[in-house]
């Protein structure tokens, strides 16, 4: 009988261990999916910078090709230069007279002013003075249109404002470009960067400075990367454009989603096989523990 009770009573306890660890585990289980600062929905995102000329004119050379990665400073088309060197060789000439006028009324003016006034008037002197301002003025708007024609002619080569991949190129010698016209799209590399969005309720164990793990969908590996910033607003549906008043749509007691809120992720120590590529979706996973 003893025997028996006991044997009962090991089942019952054996079967109340697994039930506390089976109820351990859905708690520990639900808590990661529902608390824990994790998200599917999370994409690689970079700057893109729209290359536009400075100045108008003929292409005649493209020195680059779609999705060729380029370094800042680096020449990615010529735009005909022969007209801004014609420019500036008349700004430089204009600028060499006004200088030689200008130089003319100093020594006119210098030696008016070593004459006796009985020799010369005051007027006289006056009037020199008013010539070399008005020759120093001329002088200074020509070096400034000279200046001006150098800039041009230096834009005519359009470079390359940052590090990154030329995308959407389909620029041939011999189009006509227009000043403020996109030509095509640079990608910044080095703006390279996760945006996750995390639902509220994670949040709180979100900080600033926090390592994380990113999956990139289709690809091996992970990456890792820390917390940068997080969004400090996200725009309200509630409020119609224009209106004064909250437009609030009917909200269900029994259900209640939770807002979804961009938070930054620098990207660190990248490996040199992984393929990044701006708009790809990955899985962000935020080790809550390790905030700065």
């Amino acid at each position: 009988m003893k025997n028996r009770f006991l044997r009962r009573a090991g089942r019952v306890l054996v079967t109340l261990i697994v039930v506390a660890a089976a109820a351990g585990v859905g708690w520990r289980l639900w808590d990661n999916n529902m608390n824990d600062p994790w998200t599917r929905d999370a994409h690689l995102r970079a700057d893109v910078i729209g290359v536009t000329p400075d100045v108008s004119g003929l292409v005649t050379e493209v020195l680059v090709h779609d999705n060729q990665t380029v370094r800042k400073g680096d020449i990615l088309f010529r735009i005909d230069r022969r007209r801004f060197a014609i420019a500036l060789e008349q700004a430089e000439a204009v600028a060499q007279g006004r200088q030689a006028t200008l130089e003319q009324a100093r020594r006119d003016l210098d030696r008016l002013e070593h004459l006796d006034d009985a020799v010369v008037t005051v007027q006289k002197r006056e009037q020199a003075r008013s010539t070399v301002m008005e020759a120093e003025s001329d002088y200074r708007q020509a070096v400034a249109a000279r200046d001006l024609a150098q800039l041009n002619l230096d834009r005519s080569d359009v470079k390359a404002s940052v590090n990154g991949t030329i995308s959407n190129l389909s620029l041939r010698p011999g189009d006509y470009v227009g000043v403020g016209q996109p030509i095509m799209a640079l990608v910044d590399s080095d703006s390279m960067r996760v945006e996750g969005y995390f639902e509220e309720t994670k949040l709180g164990r979100i900080e600033v400075g926090a390592k994380a793990v990113i999956k990139l969908m289709g690809q091996p590996g992970t990456l890792t990367g820390r917390v940068e910033s997080i969004a400090a607003g996200i725009e309200d549906r509630e409020r119609a454009a224009g209106s004064l008043l909250a437009n609030v749509n009917p909200t269900f007691t029994w259900v209640r989603l939770a807002q979804r809120v961009p938070v930054r992720i620098a990207l660190e120590n990248v490996p040199a096989e992984a393929r990044l590529v701006a708009g790809l979706t990955a899985t962000v996973v935020v080790d809550h523990g390790s905030g700065s």
